[in-house]
């Protein structure tokens, strides 16, 4: 166990004394809460008895009387102690002891009594009796107000709200919110398959192949077995099997696992959605991607309309459609129809985009969108019609060979949604299959390496015609809900190991948090925001050197100190 702070030793004094006078402070028993904290004030009755529990999260005690508030799921609400009436006898311990010097901010109670109106109109309970449910052995990271309303200790730093999202819960009101639209989108958009008559379905997570995309998967073992299997990438092939195997219209919420990079758009665990419906193609899909989000979008925000940092956003159909090569041509001047591999290589060269050898004509291509064209596209645009090379597993467009029948969903510069006319020819998808493993060869880390025969088996009993969309669910919520980063909308976002806590001296946190915002500092600069005199500083700054937290650099600008 870590060493406990002045607050938490308290606490543990306080959990003794408790047990001490015979109370339980985990008690077992089911508590019989009648209303929530909105119930009470939607459908308030003066004098109404209510029973309700949550966390006490702040009070002022004023000798025999105290107001106080407390926090359930739906809220807070004002509640009323008064030592006469909670000890309506001689022994007034329960108020004296209990409530004034044995409960803490953060602790669960149980709460019996009437509602009334205060003098100034606030809404409250007065308490009757009280139950201690949970007691709270660590204080909660709640902000505080000096005098003039300032606040700071904010719980805002983002490493720790990831960590502790716990206490970020309790604290942040405005981060259950996020969470609570993430549910409302996901039923939102189960409501709308549902009622078109399509069926969810579950697909292996763990699978021999890791196919459906192009990612690195991750690896683990079947010990029975003695064989590798893999954490899956994608759901897709699984979901055509179930159209070969005569389901008119599947999906799935799927937990996808990419052993990939992580930025703020991209965590290696996160969730998509997949649906396929049989006798469709991508123009029929793309109507019914357009109506799917301006309904998703009026049940998580009641407004077709949403703002996404400096952008406002409308969901509300029907969406622009532009090809790719049209785009391309209108933000470069170059058009890659009809271009072989070498001259779409030395075009995206020309336009000063990194591209190498290992590089195939697809990859070329969607090198050029990603740099030129896919930052433009705001509001939701379809980006259609896609190069063959760029699409192993969709259909071949029916009037241009070189193409297929695909269309990507744009949003403020990011791809949302990627749809197809699904390839059902088992022929051209075994070609289609080698031609990526040739890639993959010649060492296109984003060509598939892997060939699914059984999927090839299904194809060749026959798949109807069909058209398929994945939503990065992730993504769309982030967009919905105003936040530019995907851990924001992940309850418990991937993390590096936590780092132990390092004891410093007073001085040394001093220094250590003006180093934490301003890495590297200028080694005068941060001396003087410290405000340490010579003999301090000196000791100060050779103490965080020796604890590996900071060290000291020389460049030709001077001398700087920088976070290890």
């Amino acid at each position: 166990m870590s060493q406990l702070s002045e607050q938490e030793l308290v606490r543990r004094e306080k959990l003794s004394k408790i047990r001490g006078l015979g109370i339980n402070p985990y008690p077992a028993d089911l508590y019989p809460v009648t209303k929530t904290s909105k119930q009470v004030k939607d459908e308030f009755k003066e004098n109404e008895k209510v029973t309700i529990a949550g966390r006490l999260m702040s009070r002022r005690i004023q000798g025999n009387a105290s107001f106080a508030e407390l926090q359930d799921s739906e809220g807070r609400i004002q509640v009323y102690f008064n030592r006469d009436e909670i000890c309506t006898g001689e022994d007034k311990s329960k108020y004296n002891d209990i409530y004034k010097k044995l409960l803490d901010i953060g602790d669960f109670i149980g709460i019996e009594g009437e509602l009334f109106t205060t003098k100034v109109g606030e809404k409250t309970i007065m308490v009757k009796d009280f139950t201690l449910l949970s007691k709270s052995l660590k204080p909660l990271p709640l902000p505080k107000t000096d005098a003039d309303g300032n606040s700071y200790d904010e719980f805002n730093d983002p490493e720790t709200r990831y960590r502790q999202r716990y206490a970020d819960l309790a604290v942040n009101p405005h981060v259950k919110e996020v969470f609570i639209k993430r549910t409302k989108l996901f039923n939102a958009m189960r409501n709308f398959f549902n009622d078109s008559g399509y069926f969810e379905v579950e697909t292996p997570i763990l699978q021999p192949i890791p196919g459906g995309a192009a990612a690195r998967p991750f690896i683990t073992h079947h010990n029975s077995l003695d064989i590798p299997l893999y954490m899956r990438i994608a759901n897709e092939l699984y979901l055509k099997r179930l159209i070969v195997g005569g389901f008119d219209g599947v999906y799935e919420f799927s937990k996808n696992f990419r052993n990939e990079g992580m930025d703020r758009t991209h965590n290696p665990e996160f969730t998509a959605m997949e649906i396929y419906v049989a006798y469709k193609d991508y123009n029929w899909m793309m109507d019914f991607c357009e109506q799917l989000l301006e309904h998703c979008a009026v049940a998580v925000n009641g407004s077709s309309k949403a703002t996404f940092g400096n952008y406002d956003i409308d969901f509300k159909a029907p969406y622009a459609r532009v090809t790719m090569a049209d785009s391309i041509k209108e933000y470069t001047g170059f058009d890659i129809t009809g271009k072989n591999e070498d001259e779409i290589r030395a075009a995206a060269k020309g336009m000063g985009i990194e591209v190498d050898d290992t590089m195939g004509k697809g990859k070329l291509i969607d090198e050029i969108f990603g740099e030129k064209c896919e930052g433009n596209y705001i509001q939701p645009t379809f980006i259609t019609d896609y190069p063959k090379e760029m699409s192993p597993l969709c259909k071949e467009h029916r009037k241009n060979p070189e193409l297929t029948e695909r269309f990507e969903l744009m949003v403020c510069g990011k791809e949302i949604a990627n749809a197809y006319s699904e390839l059902n020819d088992p022929i051209d998808q075994r070609e289609r299959f080698e031609h990526q493993l040739k890639l993959a060869q010649k060492g296109d880390d984003e060509a598939t390496e892997f060939i699914d025969h059984d999927f090839l088996r299904a194809l060749e009993y026959g798949m109807p015609p069909t058209s398929g969309m994945g939503i990065g669910m992730d993504r769309l919520i982030m967009f919905l809900t105003n936040n530019q980063s995907i851990q924001e909308v992940l309850f418990f976002p991937q993390m590096k190991p936590e780092k132990k806590a390092i004891p410093m001296s007073d001085e040394e946190k001093v220094v250590f948090a003006i180093l934490k915002n301003n890495t590297p500092i200028d080694l005068n600069s941060l001396k003087a925001q410290s405000g340490l005199s010579n003999k301090k500083w000196d000791k100060t700054i050779k103490g965080l050197t020796k604890l590996g937290v900071s060290k000291v650099v020389k460049n030709d600008d001077g001398l700087f100190v920088e976070m290890v």
